[in-house]
């Protein structure tokens, strides 16, 4: 793509750099031979672990840091190129239950980073990772960014914050800052533990362990996007002047039912299992019902679109995890 020929022998930081989007962003810009920096804090429940850079970890720095700690992120910040802004917590139950918790890492820890470019280096780029979660539950499919932003839960709302904040700071301090929202991102590396990154990562553990998945509904459709194509958003984002200020649907081949999703694991797995359940309250309170994105806007602006077909991911993702599955439990 275009944006390659930018980060050779540039310097580039990535928050939650340790996690699923953060490790996998990491090796494409060590394959584009920039100055990689990865700061993340390990929070246990985020899902960043070594592991993910084992194959590049001479190849990158790794800062043991909370983007919390505006004085920390001063000193990292100071001479870098590009920041891209991963660090979060990405579980909607999670942040029901702990709402301050949610609040400290998606929102002070935004305000920290931004403050700490605005301090110390001001002609950063930033690109700052957000979610579909922003919308709600859809008003007409698929979404567009002129859709009413409506979040049926904390985290929601807190990333929606975190956009406005490297909004603002673009426009009254002139950080050059955007915001990617995601839909489901797939790949390897990605949490597999539990449901607190996607739900399909739990279907994956449980298909290459061999054990029986749940699948809520069923009839639900989502799309998917692979790690790979977001990656090439993140850094097309990075390098375009167009993208300052702006919002852009990062989306997927299109959707599927979710019934039809686990019919397609169980073909690409050539074996597996799964029981349809009704949704459990907890989580049917906060559900969005249908989602599926309209990316136009960045295909058009930006020239980025998905390669990755959903059955080519989702076989390289169940190919990962039958050689490594051991680290991610």
């Amino acid at each position: 793509m275009a944006a390659d020929r930018h980060f050779k022998n540039c310097r580039v930081l990535i928050t939650g750099g340790l996690g699923f989007i953060g490790s996998s962003l990491a090796r494409r810009l060590v394959e584009l031979e920039a100055e990689v920096l990865l700061v993340d804090s390990l929070v246990p429940e985020h899902g960043g672990r070594l592991f993910n850079i084992a194959d590049i970890r001479d190849q990158v720095t790794v800062e043991l840091a909370d983007a919390r700690d505006e004085a920390r992120m001063g000193q990292l910040v100071r001479g870098q190129h590009y920041l891209f802004s991963l660090a979060g917590q990405t579980s909607h139950i999670d942040s029901m239950r702990l709402p301050q918790q949610d609040l400290e890492m998606n929102c002070r820890a935004q305000l920290s980073v931004l403050e700490a470019c605005r301090r110390h280096n001001t002609d950063v780029r930033i690109v700052f990772a957000s979610t579909r979660q922003v919308y709600g539950s859809p008003d007409y499919l698929p979404v567009d960014e002129k859709h009413p932003v409506r979040p049926v839960d904390i985290n929601g709302v807190n990333k929606l914050a975190g956009e406005w904040y490297h909004l603002i700071y673009q426009r009254v301090y002139g950080l050059r800052t955007c915001a990617l929202r995601l839909t489901n991102t797939i790949g390897p590396r990605m949490r597999v533990k539990d449901a607190r990154q996607t739900f399909l990562g739990l279907w994956i553990r449980h298909l290459v362990q061999g054990t029986p998945f749940e699948v809520w509904d069923g009839e639900q459709c989502r799309d998917f996007t692979y790690v790979d194509d977001v990656i090439e958003a993140f850094l097309a984002a990075g390098t375009s002047d167009e993208a300052v200020g702006r919002i852009f649907n990062v989306g997927g081949a299109g959707p599927i039912s979710l019934r039809d999703l686990a019919d397609l694991l169980i073909e690409l797995n050539r074996g597996g299992e799964y029981a349809l359940r009704a949704y459990p309250p907890e989580h049917k309170r906060i559900d969005i019902g249908d989602y599926y994105s309209d990316d136009g806007l960045v295909r058009s602006m930006l020239g980025w679109e998905p390669r990755v077909s959903l059955r080519d991911g989702l076989m390289r993702t169940l190919e990962f995890y039958r050689a490594h599955l051991r680290h991610y439990l």
